[in-house]
């Protein structure tokens, strides 16, 4: 069995390899990244088409008749029963660390070129499914990205592409995984130059297009042609109106603020906790108490989003011990307001219980009752009327613009998922002053915030990114003869006499750092043989007062150039003695990168 197996093995690589000879005499790179980008496209609409199944099958399993009869008393056990079963499957059966979904995306964009683990391209798939499908108050996008992202990123290491690529093709998968699940290829383009930061350049814009246009005609194929929300516009918005399209931009803006900050401190504090079953047991059970009393928080919400969108409130009141009084307008505005509120918070659970998912789900249904809440308010003040079909639809737009610190990705998701391009200008309108509110409180989105503060991000500046990939270790220089302080003058001589190098550490018998010594600063008593024995190399060193430590960052080391003006500087090791960095070899390096990751 071994040996047929090892038969296969080499057979595929000699297949393999004979494509890639092939392909190198037949097709151009250029030609060659636009095929696969349409093949990466079909194989991630495949995926996420599978994944709306799998969560379909899972949730009619509770759906059985057997279980409505006891679906009150369920809600508090079926995120516990799903999580526990997503911590089973990472722990036991998969042996590793969940990683999240579109940060682990970005994380590899950025410090692991491109290269994603094959088991990303089925473990979010499932655990997300197993997640949403017993009630996780998450959505699917995040994991469709991750696994459309390790789709493209394998694909392209197996056909040993080089970094430029392997980012394309990443980023055409990303695409591809947000045209799919919402079959908006203009949003999904959109998406992958925002969020996921890859530039729109002559390279890229193509493989991006055929990526999201072959992954949403493969899930149109499948899952219908209509789109994804069903808004019916009856009537255009008035001018009058607009101003109040940026209030509704401004609370979409401090609605978002309040969401990052409860998703990174309640998921933050539960990720903290080393035993899982501890975390599963506290944040599962108060989950299953916020969906018991508020049943519009069970899963994606697709259902709840769809109704606020139409101006409907009743499933606010649907299945809940207190829909006998569905009929007081307050009360109804004040449970709009804790299911917002509460969404939140239960996100946030599903996240720190251990659950797997993605935050756009609901934030598009954070926003679609934010605006149906804002309309509804304002109408019963009586000194206005607002179409609440339209403020629950531009509310979708402003959380996503502050809650992703997306604009565009707001304003082209959501015309193209619900058709309502005529919409166009309260969409900006309130993306901008979701985007521009959200921005006094917090720099960096809820996907990005953590990579920053660990200097793991890439952005659209590629002078920090060519630093950020660039490693000290790769840079570090040892060739630099090393002499104790005790050693007299006649000795640090016979050591420069060997030397290729002009410095010269000072370290102790233990290898720790004690200073320096430069050949220019003794050129003149070298050869005063006179000085030779009563001159000790303690005389001669200096200490600097600049040094690099082996955890810094390339970026840091740039500016320690930079300000002390220094062509080399020693580099630490908790005070033990590494080597050097010098100004030359990094600019060097730096260039070198430059020129290969810029050339198209």
């Amino acid at each position: 069995m071994i040996i047929k197996d090892l038969f296969i093995k080499e057979r595929a690589e000699l297949l393999l390899r004979r494509f890639l000879i092939w392909r190198i005499k037949n097709i151009s790179q250029k030609n060659f990244i636009r095929y696969l980008s349409v093949i990466i496209g079909f194989v991630v609409g495949i995926a996420a088409v599978m994944l709306k199944y799998a969560v379909h099958f899972t949730k009619q399993i509770t759906e059985l008749d057997i279980v409505q009869n006891y679906v009150y008393f369920l809600y508090f056990l079926f995120p516990m029963i799903g999580i526990g079963a997503v911590i089973i499957f990472y722990k036991f059966i998969m042996k590793s660390r969940f990683t999240e979904g579109v940060p682990s995306v970005l994380y590899a964009l950025s410090k692991t070129q491109g290269k994603l683990p094959r088991r990303n391209m089925f473990t979010s798939f499932i655990a997300s499914s197993i997640t949403v499908g017993f009630g996780g108050s998450v959505g699917l996008e995040g994991p469709v990205v991750s696994t459309g992202a390790a789709i493209g990123s394998n694909i392209g290491q197996m056909l040993r592409l080089d970094y430029k690529q392997l980012i394309i093709l990443l980023g055409a998968a990303s695409a591809a995984a947000m045209a799919s699940i919402f079959k908006a290829p203009i949003a999904a383009v959109v998406f992958a130059m925002e969020v996921i930061m890859i530039d729109l350049t002559a390279a890229s814009v193509i493989p991006l297009l055929l990526a999201s246009t072959s992954a949403a005609v493969t899930s149109m194929f499948f899952l219908g042609v209509g789109t994804v929300y069903t808004v019916k516009f009856t009537e255009s918005y008035e001018l009058i109106e607009l101003p109040y399209y940026i209030l509704l931009g401004i609370a979409s803006g401090l609605l978002s603020v309040y969401f990052t900050f409860m998703h990174t401190n309640i998921s933050g504090y539960f990720k903290k906790k080393a035993n899982p079953w501890k975390r599963l047991a506290i944040a599962g059970l108060l989950l299953g108490i916020l969906i018991f009393v508020f049943p519009s928080l069970y899963g994606e919400g697709f259902e709840a989003i769809n109704m606020g969108l139409n101006g409907s409130s009743e499933h606010i009141f649907q299945g809940t011990l207190y829909h006998s009084f569905s009929s007081y307008y307050i009360l109804l505005l004040g449970l709009i307001l804790l299911v917002i509120l509460f969404k939140v918070i239960a996100t946030s659970l599903t996240f720190g219980a251990g659950g797997v998912g993605g935050i756009f789900a609901p934030s598009l249904f954070l926003g679609s009752h934010l605006g149906l809440l804002f309309a509804l308010t304002f109408n019963y003040l009586g000194f206005v009327h607002l179409n609440t079909v339209h403020f629950a639809f531009s509310g979708m737009a402003g959380l996503i613009a502050g809650v992703f610190h997306a604009p565009l990705t707001g304003i082209f998701l959501i015309a193209d998922i619900t058709g309502g391009y005529q919409m166009f200008i309260p969409l900006i309108l309130v993306s901008v002053f979701s985007f521009v509110t959200v921005k006094l409180f917090y720099k960096d989105s809820i996907y990005n915030a953590k990579l920053v503060e660990r200097g793991e991000l890439m952005t659209h500046n590629s002078d920090q990114n060519i630093l950020k990939m660039m490693s000290i270790e790769k840079v570090i220089e040892t060739n630099f003869i090393p002499v104790q302080k005790h050693q007299t003058l006649g000795d640090l001589v016979k050591v420069i006499a060997v030397s290729k190098r002009n410095v010269f550490p000072v370290v102790d018998s233990d290898n720790n750092f004690e200073g320096i010594v430069v050949m220019d600063q003794i050129r003149e008593i070298m050869f005063d043989r006179s000085k030779y024995q009563n001159t000790t190399v303690e005389d001669l060193m200096f200490i600097p007062h600049v040094s690099v430590e082996l955890t810094d960052k390339m970026d840091d080391v740039a500016n320690k150039f930079h300000e002390t003006g220094k062509y080399n500087l020693p580099v630490l090791d908790q005070g033990q003695y590494i080597g050097f960095v010098s100004r030359a070899n990094v600019f060097s390096t730096y260039r070198r990168m430059l020129k290969h990751f810029s050339n198209d």
